[in-house]
């Protein structure tokens, strides 16, 4: 790791379980959770991984320093939550590295990657397209991944020829990791004493839906097969499910359950 950035930012990267954490040596400023915007870099207190914050409204772990910083190269914009409202930011699953960046090997397959958007793997064919692409010191360009993490990606086409990939074509698209996954803001629903509101929405496939108690007292929102739910929210409290199958789903408060709502998951 380069001992410059350690020095310069005051902020060291160490790695457990696989997972890039960052630690440092004085007290932070601990961020009200209602402060967090999509984009936002943040970590608890005691915990230290490090999550991006995505615009669906889920968290996104770095799992290792690496892919970290193929995104960014320092810590410096990191906010530090308290432990229990970073508990409260459901969990989306690993940030993969930037499209154009590096190229990366899984440990048990003897194959070379590139990497495009959303964590697509692209198998380099031979060692004149690598130094096409990556230049002469394309062999050192290269990141082991831990065969754990390799269900974070997903295999794409072959790169048969140069002209099939430009890394600086997608470093330039990938301009955010909210980008690079496709995420965008969720459906927002909100409960009150006098029902859901909407009480009808309508969402493409993949899209998340954000529950929200604007109420003083508590509720729920029940899928009426009993498959998903929020579980019991607090005043203020939010929940956040992603529809992935187009269908219709009816759902209720259990605190109340002439209330009703129904979401429409399209293709």
């Amino acid at each position: 790791m380069n001992k410059r950035i350690l020095s310069l930012f005051g902020s060291a990267l160490v790695v457990a379980a696989g997972i890039a954490i960052m630690s440092v040596a004085r007290a932070p400023h601990v961020y009200a959770s209602t402060s967090i915007t999509s984009g936002d870099l943040i970590r608890g207190t005691s915990f230290s991984a490090v999550y991006y914050m995505g615009a669906d409204g889920f968290r996104y772990v770095f799992p290792n320093d690496k892919t970290y910083f193929t995104w960014y190269s320092n810590f410096d914009t990191v906010k530090f939550l308290s432990d229990a409202d970073l508990a409260k930011i459901q969990m989306g699953g690993n940030v993969t590295y930037r499209p154009g960046s590096k190229m990366i090997k899984i440990n048990s397959d003897p194959k070379t990657y590139a990497v495009s958007a959303g964590g697509t793997l692209r198998h380099v064919t031979s060692e004149d397209i690598a130094i096409s692409l990556f230049g002469s010191t394309w062999n050192k360009q290269i990141d082991d991944v831990p065969d754990g993490f390799f269900s974070n990606y997903t295999v794409g086409s072959e790169i048969n020829t140069a002209s099939n990939y430009s890394a600086s074509t997608e470093q330039t698209q990938a301009t955010d990791i909210n980008t690079d996954k496709s995420l965008k803001a969720p459906q927002v629903i909100t409960i009150w004493n006098t029902g859901f509101s909407p009480t009808t929405v309508s969402v493409k496939a993949g899209r998340t839906v954000q529950f929200v108690n604007g109420d003083t007292i508590k509720h729920t929102a029940t899928g009426n097969d009993l498959t998903w739910g929020t579980g019991t929210m607090e005043a203020g409290g939010t929940f956040t499910h992603r529809f992935s199958t187009a269908g219709t789903y009816t759902f209720f408060d259990s605190y109340d359950s002439g209330n009703t709502g129904t979401i429409t998951v399209t293709q």
